[in-house]
């Protein structure tokens, strides 16, 4: 693998790309939801998501630097681990999560995951972390039982917000992982070797010849405000492969290398409020007031979380 020239941080850069990239994530999770909405899978969605990117990634990469694409011995356990668990993973517990839930509370939930990077970091990583972190989780924790209204005992998906629970301990293990390799090889290689690996654990579990065409040939209405419009599927999947998924995951990965995983989850945050914002504008989803009273509490203390390790 060619040397990499030394690394200059650009504050500025990182903190546009992840704004950048939250603002598409954040749309994704309506097109997503209209896919779904076809009779595709969460798993299929999922694995057409996974191979296509790793499509676009790897070609990327190649004509950038082909010799980033290189695989000494001692990675591939690491990015195996990275391709399963922080991409295929995330991406599916995530469509399973808005499934079942209102976008802007099924992203809420996973953005627990800079919560729980913090603690791993104080209990398991040996980093300085400043005692509000526990201040966090109170908080966190608050806000996620007046989203999910538990003394209502219903109204909320129960399968919906463990599926959300679990996209959160995946994307906090996603988080670590991308910040401890994208300081061995750059952004692009790093997606593409993990969206390979993403690929081939769907390839195993769900084969390819058996991937539903009909169902991506059809072509669904998109909802909400835009009922009276119709796409192909296929449409929808290519703006998820390409929009969704290539662009923000290259500009999240990207902006580790001038900000830190702690500062660019801060900015992330923008991600569930354009989701939230878009459900309502185009699907016409909408959260209640203690609903929203409990988003507001959760964000608060994710960032508390985030100010808390340096």
């Amino acid at each position: 693998m060619a040397a990499e020239e030394p690394r200059v941080r650009r504050p500025s850069v990182g903190y546009a790309m992840v704004l950048a990239a939250a603002t598409l994530f954040g749309v994704n999770g309506a097109v997503s939801k209209v896919a779904l909405s076809s009779g595709l899978s969460s798993l299929r969605l999922t694995e057409a998501r996974c191979a296509g990117a790793w499509v676009g990634l790897a070609l990327l990469a190649a004509l950038r630097n082909p010799s980033s694409l290189r695989l000494r011995p001692r990675e591939w356990r690491r990015l195996l681990l990275f391709g399963v668990v922080g991409v295929a993973w995330v991406q599916l517990f995530y469509f399973l999560a808005i499934h079942r839930l209102a976008i802007g509370i099924a992203l809420l939930i996973q953005y627990l995951g800079p919560l729980l990077v913090a603690i791993w970091a104080r209990t398991f990583g040996h980093e300085r972390v400043r005692r509000r972190v526990w201040a966090a989780l109170a908080l966190s924790l608050a806000g996620l039982v007046l989203m999910v209204q538990l003394w209502r005992g219903s109204g909320i998906d129960g399968l919906g917000v463990a599926f959300a629970l679990v996209s959160a301990v995946v994307y906090a293990a996603y988080l670590l992982l991308a910040e401890r390799e994208v300081a061995k090889r750059d952004s692009i290689s790093l997606l593409a070797w993990g969206f390979l690996f993403a690929t081939a654990f769907w390839t195993v579990v769900q084969p390819w010849w058996s991937f539903p065409g009909a169902a991506v040939a059809r072509t669904v209405p998109l909802q909400g405000q835009l009922a009276a419009w119709h796409l192909p599927v296929w449409a929808l999947v290519c703006w998820v492969v390409v929009l969704g998924t290539i662009a923000p995951f290259s500009l999240i990965v990207g902006a580790l290398r001038h900000v830190t995983a702690t500062r660019a989850g801060i900015v992330a945050m923008l991600e569930p409020v354009v989701a939230t914002t878009v459900a309502w504008l185009w699907l016409e989803e909408s959260l209640s007031p203690v609903q929203i009273a409990g988003a507001a509490v959760v964000l608060c203390g994710t960032v508390l979380a985030q100010t808390a390790r340096s």
